[in-house]
């Protein structure tokens, strides 16, 4: 049945950005609404199906009040007020406060996600490429460092080629280390002016490092993040959750379908979920394709390869 419903914003100087250029973001939140809408003036009518015009109306009206809050609309922002608007789950208002941007869940399973980041000392989370996994761990380490709620970030990678032999890199131990640690420096700079990142790296309050060199170290009053963890060995899984100490918080991420470990060796990362999954105090939280937030493909790749592995498995 169709219906057609209208929403007034009383004011008129956020509605630039609400629209977007050229209207942009009306544009969007039609297609994955798939309603109508017509603008005039601060009245948006939007027609359509019941539960699309009620979805859309909440995400404009979500919109809306993020601008009211100082915040900015990006297109990637209107992608998650739809996705909130249809699962029925309220966007979070708080967010993850840093020197460049302010970083909210752009899913429920990234609410959820954020949820656990405040209130667990140590937390698994797995999800496929593009789900918020490292970025949002990242984000929240960044927040309390800089509110000092931690003393330093330690963000870890182990050094495990993705189907590709590097050969002998040239350059001292940092050079050959750094491409495998890539990720989390593009995740940094995202959130932190590179001079400040720079100062806070040669002070130690930030190290970015290989999973080998945790051993024999005891992380206290830290944020410790340790990424892409599908490709550690459950004894390199072992030595590197009992480097916890007093004060710290551990984030463990990781794919369990993208394993780049040879000869079939069985992943840390599911080893630990099969041995610690009732154990008091650690929260799993499983992202899936629905809360990836990359390129509308990148979903679609996602689903594409799930579907094929449970074909495989069936």
């Amino acid at each position: 049945m169709t219906v057609t419903r209208r929403v007034t914003f009383e004011d008129n100087s956020v509605l630039v950005e609400l629209y977007g250029v050229h209207d942009r973001n009306l544009a969007r939140v039609e297609q994955l609404a798939e309603v109508q809408l017509r603008a005039r003036a601060n009245q948006v009518e939007i027609t359509g199906d019941a539960d699309d015009v009620t979805a859309a109306h909440k995400a404009l009206t979500s919109l809306y009040e993020r601008l009211k809050r100082g915040l900015t609309v990006e297109m990637a922002d209107v992608d998650a007020a739809i996705r909130f608007a249809r699962s029925g789950v309220a966007a979070e208002e708080e967010g993850i406060r840093t020197r460049k941007r302010t970083i909210s869940a752009r899913s429920p399973g990234q609410r959820d996600y954020l949820e656990a980041l405040r209130e667990r000392d140590m937390v698994f989370a797995l999800g496929p490429a593009g789900s918020g996994k490292t970025y949002l761990a990242v984000a929240m380490g960044v927040s309390l460092l800089l509110a000092g709620k931690v003393e330093r970030i330690v963000l870890s990678r182990p050094a495990v080629e993705a189907g590709e032999r590097l050969g002998f890199l040239p350059g001292d131990m940092r050079e050959k280390i750094d491409p495998y640690l890539r990720p989390l420096y593009d995740a940094l700079h995202d959130m932190l002016p590179a001079e400040l990142i720079a100062k806070r790296m040669e002070a130690g309050d930030i190290e970015i490092a290989p999973l080998a060199f945790m051993r024999g170290r005891t992380l206290s009053h830290c944020y410790v993040i340790l990424d892409e963890a599908q490709n550690t060995t459950p004894m390199q899984m072992r030595m590197f959750l009992t480097r916890l100490g007093e004060g710290s918080r551990m984030i463990v991420t990781g794919d369990p379908s993208q394993t780049d470990l040879p000869g079939g060796q069985k992943s840390g990362l599911n080893d630990a979920v099969d041995t610690l999954g009732k154990v008091d105090g650690i929260r799993f939280v499983r992202l899936t394709s629905k809360d990836v937030v990359r390129h509308d493909l990148v979903t679609r790749i996602v689903e594409a390869y799930d579907a094929r592995d449970r074909k495989i498995k069936g």
